[in-house]
């Protein structure tokens, strides 16, 4: 039996292409929500779960943070996305046939000048490759979708424009999460290490808490608030650093954050996507 990863969205959503550039080699398991495709993994359903975290014109992805440290799983691997979003149709119908685009609201604002150039009015839908669905369903020249090629070719549409987002470098990021963490040095581009904590109350804390990274001159890509359990004073932060915990410098920082918080947990350690150290297409 083939191995599995689980999914938000529709067969061919961006998910979808994510799954297939990371593990071509693993079954994908569409999911309604980012909730059901963590439990499919718990579950053990699926080996594997593909999780979008944040979009380099949208930023994070909203709840994604405050789900992950609850999940159970770890981090053990990233990959990066080209977002091309193409306007796909039902066979025969053109760019000039479409009156109305359906497509989730980030992707119809991902496309605005598109849209707008030829008369077309947005509609918003559940997600990217379900209004693909529903065009090759509807059978409405009229109608079209904005989605992946991939969502083109399992729902049969023709792809009328391609490659129309208004940002040339839309890119999302998703991190391949699994019920077991992977410590293991891998990859050709260094390792990556992610956490959440949460610092003492204490004055300047986070100050000191930071410093640890500086001294030891470890490079945070990331740092992140957010809030929990529905308090304004409980703030978790997530953060990014280049290293693995088992090198010395990244040791002593963690040590020294440890000193800070009064939580501190490792989301997973994992190799940094070539992409990282690659201009975007």
């Amino acid at each position: 039996m083939s191995q599995k990863i689980a999914f938000q969205g529709e067969l061919g959503a961006y998910g979808h292409q994510a799954c297939v550039q990371a593990r071509p080699d693993f079954a994908p398991l569409p999911c309604h929500t980012f909730e059901d495709a963590i439990e499919a993994v718990r579950r053990s359903d699926a080996d594997l779960g593909m999780i979008a975290i944040e979009n380099s014109t949208y930023g994070r992805v909203a709840d994604v943070h405050s789900l992950l440290p609850e999940s159970g799983l770890h981090i053990v691997d990233e990959t990066f996305v080209r977002v091309h979003i193409n306007l796909l149709t039902v066979s025969g119908a053109t760019v000039a046939d479409v009156k109305t685009a359906m497509s989730h609201t980030v992707l119809l604002g991902q496309c605005r000048n598109f849209l707008r150039r030829h008369a077309i009015n947005p509609l918003v839908g559940a997600d990217t490759a379900g209004s693909a669905m529903h065009v090759a369903r509807s059978g409405d020249p009229a109608l079209g979708a904005l989605a992946s090629e991939l969502a083109a070719e399992i729902y049969g549409l023709d792809v009328a424009a391609r490659h129309i987002e208004d940002h040339a470098r839309n890119t999302t990021r998703f991190l391949v999460m699994a019920r077991d963490p992977d410590y293991t040095r891998r990859g050709d581009h260094g390792m990556m290490t992610s956490f959440v904590f949460r610092v003492r109350n204490i004055p300047a804390a986070l100050y000191k808490a930071m410093g640890g990274f500086a001294t030891n001159g470890i490079n945070m890509t990331k740092l992140e608030s957010y809030m929990v359990g529905g308090a304004f004073t409980a703030t978790q932060f997530y953060a990014e650093i280049e290293g693995h915990p088992d090198d010395p410098s990244v040791r002593l920082a963690l040590e020294e954050l440890d000193y800070f918080t009064n939580h501190l947990q490792i989301m997973g350690v994992y190799p940094a996507a070539a992409r990282r150290h690659e201009q975007a297409d």
